[in-house]
């Protein structure tokens, strides 16, 4: 019989016989032998303890009584832990019809609703089941992080601790209450961000300091978070910005001009904004950053590779919220925009006449100068990026005036 039609049977016989104790006389002492009694509405047998919980490494000693009506001796009896069985040498008769069995240095459950512990006739019929719930206390919960969407809900997220696995089924509450009064209040939405999180989807109060920890429970014990305090005007956040657009800059081969729209929240809660953008080339995992953009919802990329295709994301972080001097919390990133910038016209290894001392020169001087510029123009400074086109402009009708032959001219 497989672990699974195992356990099926245990918990039917266990609600078949809680059933019975309601309608009879509970089970009692036998005081000849101090093993557990059996009244004729009972199971065949009775395993002892039942359904015990042990720490990781404990030893444990359980017996299996046999009624009188089954006709069963001690040496007709054999145990199996989650439908292995145990080796002989582990059992022990305590009676003509009580069978021990020694388990040692338990490790944690395989499952969380416990271990089957099976007594069985010799032709394999189960007699009693006891379920063995072997695991460690929680740990304190740690790195609670809090976010509001509306600045009307709060979702908070955790972790379960340095180790996590308890082996056992273990509940998680979240608590909050306002910091100086008013009384603690759980959290009824879990699940909603991850496995470790709950949401409260109303009643919060602006300008209000919270208090919120975790208790962690479990059949070993509690354990409960350090307290975060918080206001959720410090924790907003919105969606990601949305109408992404990427774009050429005209001709300009090494330019992509990026616009985008605020989240509907920014407008309708009057929030002040900031934005960050990243990009990579399509080829590359790597993303590059943007900080400078201010509370743009537009920005120039400088410096960019001819004839290559960029991904674009934008996400924004809300601040100045009704003057809380704390910055919000980064949206996540917007979905990835796609954009090529134009192929160079100039061919590799083509004609490119040189002209006098003070041309090369005055070339050189500018070279340097629109250098530093072109270096300063990844972010999204107005005044870098209008010296910078200044120069590309000035740049393309230069290469045009020196590779024309002017009316007049003689070769």
């Amino acid at each position: 019989m497989n672990p699974e039609e195992t356990s099926r049977r245990l918990n039917q016989r266990k609600a078949d016989k809680h059933s019975r104790l309601h309608s009879s006389n509970p089970l009692s002492t036998n005081p000849h032998n101090g093993f557990p009694a059996l009244s004729p509405a009972a199971d065949p047998a009775v395993i002892s303890p039942q359904d015990p919980t042990l720490l990781i490494g404990s030893s444990l000693v359980a017996t299996c009584t046999v009624s009188p009506d089954m006709r069963l001796r001690a040496e007709d009896l054999y145990w199996t832990l989650n439908g292995r069985r145990l080796p002989a040498a582990s059992y022990a008769a305590l009676g003509p019809s009580t069978l021990s069995v020694a388990l040692a240095r338990l490790n944690g459950s395989r499952q969380q609703s416990g271990d089957n512990l099976v007594c069985h006739s010799r032709d394999g019929g189960i007699l009693a089941g006891s379920c063995l719930y072997v695991g460690l206390p929680p740990e304190k919960p740690v790195n609670i992080t809090c976010w509001s969407k509306n600045m009307k809900d709060l979702t908070c997220k955790w972790a379960p601790g340095t180790e996590g696995e308890t082996f056992l089924h273990t509940n998680y509450t979240l608590k909050y209450k306002r910091r100086w009064y008013g009384q603690d209040n759980t959290c009824q939405e879990y699940h909603t961000a991850g496995t470790y999180s709950c949401h409260i989807p109303k009643d919060l109060a602006l300008f209000t300091p919270y208090e919120i920890w975790v208790e962690a429970s479990n059949r070993l014990g509690v354990a409960v978070s350090d307290v975060v305090m918080l206001d959720i005007l410090d924790v907003v956040t919105t969606d990601p910005p949305s109408d992404v657009h990427v774009s050429r800059v005209g001709d300009l081969e090494d330019q992509l001009s990026v616009r985008w729209s605020s989240p509907p929240a920014l407008k309708d809660f009057l929030f002040q904004a900031k934005y960050q953008i990243q990009y990579r080339v399509e080829d590359s995992s790597e993303w590059k950053v943007v900080d400078d953009v201010g509370n743009q919802t537009s920005c120039r990329l400088a410096g960019l590779r001819p004839g290559t295709v960029y991904f674009v994301q934008v996400r924004c972080n809300p601040f100045s919220i009704y003057g809380s001097k704390k910055a919000g919390i980064w949206s996540d990133w917007s979905n990835p925009t796609a954009a090529s910038t134009p192929r160079s016209e100039r061919v590799a290894g083509g004609c490119d006449p040189k002209g006098g001392e003070q041309n090369t020169t005055l070339r050189r001087e500018l070279k340097q100068f629109f250098g530093w510029v072109k270096k300063h123009a990844y972010g999204c400074s107005n005044l870098g990026i209008k010296l910078y086109d200044q120069w590309r402009v000035w740049l393309q009708k230069s290469h045009k005036t020196r590779n024309q032959v002017l009316p007049g001219d003689k070769l």
